[in-house]
């Protein structure tokens, strides 16, 4: 049959970066293909050249064995070819309908193209089980909603051929899981599927073949049930990697943040974070387990002083912070430093050069400047330093943050507060979006800061992560914290149930099971 999809000796450069060198690809019609390489790697320069973001410097694209020039979206629309990207491109005040028809309006009289959207959803949720109220508000969607409409915008355009960036990055696992169904009724109905993906246990459980790149380059194209995440691993980094986390035995020493019935109210009146107490020792590892969405942002930002305590207290080093003091400056003053769970919305910021980026929050340092005026000098010799030991791709220091990939904007936002000398570092999902690479470097400075005597509060949707790097687990679930876990005692199952509100997790259950 002929494939879906050939790209022919791809290049792109943007100016000194050759982002993809004599790319070749083929792709199998009525197959999900993965690709996957380490960030910066040039994935997703190749998809956007598919989808008309960018034109190759040089190269061909056929579609369906023709000859294909995708100078636009709208010419890959009109080849049949639908993208999901990684930061969803939705209106959120509109709603599902109103977005999935913007822009394929159907003409000047919007309530005839409005019925034909209509029907189509309609059509679509019966053919792949998508069904979504086409007059809720989108922006109050969950975010595993929010990607089905993405690909349901996709679908209504007519594409046979659907990219998806990165589509986990921002799900839970529960919503990743559903999103996997999903792909396999779109491929047993035709469609050919594109996944752009770091992680290893998702191109092994739902693709049928899977492709490497490295350094803007095409290393190798294989069959998924030939090979395994240790292999691909290799492939991508060009050495071996480190798949498990090796954590040595630790020795906790004092508190050095202590929380004590904490309880905060957002803006619109509602109970975020409910009577929570914690402590975090010198030298250790604190992980908080949860679904998204259950407090555990408003935790993190109210502990990185960004939001005020309704009520409870906090401590440092056990001095209690006063009301006049709840600010982020106060607190990185106090060595409470604060690596966000979104880099984009709060770590950084993406029009700045990446050596601006890399001194939020420390634009008062006297090694940078004198009063308002910051040597940019200093600043840009101060990030190459980082770059080299933070392994930042590429090196440059002058570039646009929002250039960099996402691998790499989480390094640069690791480095300016891990170099920083943190008392209590607070991490927010410290590799959402990060190649497989990054992951081992991120997770051997983490564990290196708690060997140095740091404390880490950890909070991560991904439970092999919290399983792997904490030396205790708080599980949340509805602004409340419903049990405590030592690694060793626990299992992915037992969180899962805490993190449901079932506060005895697996031993309850089983105990409950055996008395039926």
């Amino acid at each position: 049959m002929t494939p879906a999809i050939e790209l022919v000796s791809i290049n792109k450069q943007f100016g000194e970066v050759r982002a993809n060198r004599d790319v070749s690809l083929v792709v199998r019609h009525g197959t999900i293909h993965g690709i996957v390489g380490e960030n910066g790697a040039g994935k997703s320069t190749l998809m956007s050249i598919l989808y008309g973001f960018y034109e190759a410097d040089s190269g061909e694209i056929r579609i369906g064995g023709r000859q294909a020039r995708i100078r636009s979206s709208a010419d890959a629309i009109e080849a049949g070819i639908g993208m999901v990207h990684q930061h969803f491109m939705l209106v959120p005040p509109l709603t599902v309908v109103e977005n999935v028809m913007l822009g394929a309006e159907g003409g000047a009289l919007l309530r005839r193209g409005e019925a034909r959207a209509r029907a189509e959803l309609a059509r679509l949720a019966r053919e792949y089980k998508l069904d979504i109220d086409p007059d809720a508000i989108v922006g109050e969607l969950p975010v595993g909603l929010q990607q089905r409409v993405e690909i349901l915008k996709a679908l209504f355009r007519g594409a046979d051929i659907l990219i998806l960036d990165e589509p986990t990055a921002v799900l839970t696992p529960p919503e990743a899981d559903a999103l996997f169904e999903l792909l396999r009724a779109l491929k047993a109905q035709g469609k050919t599927i594109l996944l752009i993906t770091h992680k290893l246990r998702e191109i092994m459980a739902v693709t049928d073949q899977v492709s490497v790149m490295r350094r803007g380059e095409m290393i190798a194209t294989l069959d998924t049930a030939s090979t395994s995440p240790p292999a691909l691993a290799e492939l991508m980094v060009g050495r071996r990697v480190l798949l498990r986390v090796e954590k040595g035995d630790h020795a906790p020493g004092k508190p050095v943040l202590e929380v004590d019935n904490l309880s905060v109210i957002d803006r619109r009146g509602v109970l975020r974070v409910a009577h929570i107490s914690l402590t975090v020792r010198a030298g250790e590892i604190v992980g908080i387990a949860g679904v998204a969405g259950n407090g555990q942002s408003e935790l993190l930002e109210t502990l990185a002083g960004m939001r005020r305590p309704t009520s409870g207290t906090i401590r440092i080093a056990g001095r209690a912070i006063e009301p006049s003091q709840h600010d982020p400056d106060s607190f990185r003053r106090l060595g409470v430093l604060h690596v966000p769970e979104d880099r984009l919305r709060v770590g950084l910021v993406p029009e700045f050069p990446a050596f601006e980026s890399a001194v939020l929050g420390y634009s008062d340092d006297p090694a940078l400047g004198h009063g308002p005026i910051l040597a940019h000098d200093r600043m840009i010799s101060d990030l190459d330093e980082k770059m080299e030991r933070y392994d930042v791709r590429p090196p440059a220091p002058r570039l646009r943050t929002s250039k960099f990939s996402g691998g790499n904007q989480q390094k640069i936002v690791l480095a300016r507060e891990i170099e920083r000398s943190p008392r209590v570092l607070l991490v927010g999902q410290p590799t959402r979006g990060v190649d497989i690479g990054a992951i081992e470097f991120i997770h051997r400075r983490l564990l290196a800061l708690r060997d140095s005597g740091v404390g880490i509060l950890l909070v991560s949707v991904e439970i092999e992560e919290i399983l792997a790097l904490s030396d205790r687990i708080l599980a949340m679930c509805g602004g409340t914290i419903m049990g405590e876990r030592r690694p060793a005692d626990t299992s992915e199952q037992d969180l899962g149930l805490l993190m449901a509100g079932i506060t005895g997790g697996q031993r309850e259950l089983s105990a409950s099971r055996s008395l039926s």
